[in-house]
C-alpha cells in the first residue's frame, strides 16, 4: 500500500495522538514497511479505507495493535548496560533500604519488551536482598506479541550472551536451543499491556514505587510526550526513590525536579526526600 507524505503525516499523527509515539519526516519509508507488514492478507484495498477503519471502527483496537506491534522495537538482551545495574545493586538498593527500612520494594520496568529487562532485575533482587526483604517487580509494554513472548521467558543464547554464568547455571534452564527462566525468578514479575501515554492507566499501578526502568524508550517520543510520561512516572516514585533511563538518555531537556546522584561511577535521577524524609 503505497501512500505520500500527506497519508504518512495524517497516520503519524493518530499514532501520536493515541500512543505519543512520534514518527519525524525522515522515516516515511520506514512506517510505509511497517504499515505494509501490519495489512499482509488484510481486507482494505487502500490508505483511505485503512485509516478510516482505524478512526471510526476498530472498536477492539485489533488493527491499531497490530500496526503498533510492528512499529515498536523489541531488541534487548539480559543484563544490558551492566554498570548501570551495578549502580542499582550495590549503591541504590543499599542506600533505599538503610533509609526507610523497608521490608518489600516495589520496581516499575516500563517498555519491558520480551521480558528480558525485568527478569534481569528480578535475578539482582533475588541475589543482592537481604532475607527479610521481598520485592515485586510490575512490567508494562503496548507490544501484545512482545508480553506474550516475555511471560514465556524462553529465550534463545543471543538473549543471554551477557549473563553472567553462575547467574546463567543458577536461573536458567537450558533445553535444546532456548533458556528457561525458572519460576522463583518469574513469580516475582507481572506483566501488563500499557500504553504509557496513558496517565490514569498508569498511576493505576500505585505511587509507591521505589525503582523505575524506562530505558531506552523515550528516544520514541516527542518531547511533549516526554514530559508527560516523565511526569507521571514522578508521581508513581515514593520520596527518594530512582529513575533508569538509558545510558545514552537524559532528563535535562525534560524536567529539573529529579536530582542528579553520583553512585559509584554511574550517575542516577532521584526523586527528591520530603523535608520529613521516609521511614516506612
Amino acid at each position: 500500500m503505497v501512500f505520500g507524505f500527506k497519508e504518512f503525516k495524517e497516520l503519524r499523527n493518530f499514532i501520536y495522538e493515541k500512543t505519543g509515539i512520534f514518527i519525524p519526516d525522515n522515516k516515511i519509508y520506514l512506517l510505509q514497511r511497517k504499515v505494509d507488514k501490519a495489512l499482509k492478507g488484510s481486507k482494505f484495498k487502500n490508505f483511505e479505507e485503512y485509516i478510516k477503519y482505524l478512526k471510526f471502527y476498530d472498536t477492539n483496537k485489533s488493527e491499531f495493535t497490530k500496526l503498533i506491534n510492528e512499529i515498536t522495537i523489541n531488541e534487548t538482551h539480559f543484563f544490558r548496560d551492566f554498570p548501570q545495574l551495578q549502580a542499582f545493586a550495590e549503591y541504590c538498593v543499599p542506600e533505599l533500604l538503610e533509609r526507610t527500612k523497608k521490608r518489600k520494594i516495589k520496581l516499575l520496568s516500563a517498555g519491558c519488551a520480551t521480558g528480558e529487562e525485568p527478569y534481569t532485575l528480578s535475578i539482582i533482587c533475588n541475589e543482592m536482598l537481604p532475607s527479610n526483604v521481598d520485592y515485586s517487580i510490575i512490567a508494562l509494554d503496548i507490544d501484545d506479541n512482545a508480553l506474550k513472548k516475555a511471560k514465556e521467558g524462553s529465550y534463545l543464547e543471543r538473549s543471554v550472551k551477557f549473563a553472567p554464568k553462575k547467574y546463567l547455571n543458577k536461573y536458567f534452564i537450558k533445553y535444546n536451543d532456548s533458556y528457561y527462566v525458572r519460576e522463583e525468578i518469574k513469580n516475582n514479575v507481572s506483566f501488563y499491556k500499557v500504553n504509557l501515554f496513558d496517565s490514569s492507566h498508569l498511576l493505576s499501578f500505585g505511587s509507591d514505587f521505589d525503582f523505575i526502568f524506562c530505558r531506552n524508550v523515550l528516544i520514541y517520543f516527542s518531547e511533549i510526550s516526554r514530559i508527560k510520561v516523565v511526569s507521571t512516572f514522578y508521581n508513581m516514585l515514593e520520596p527518594g526513590g530512582y529513575i533508569f533511563l538509558g545510558s545514552s538518555e537524559s532528563l535535562s531537556r525534560i524536567t529539573t525536579a529529579f536530582e542528579l546522584k553520583k553512585m559509584g561511577e554511574f550517575l542516577v535521577y532521584q526523586k527528591p526526600l520530603s523535608k520529613e524524609g521516609r521511614n516506612l
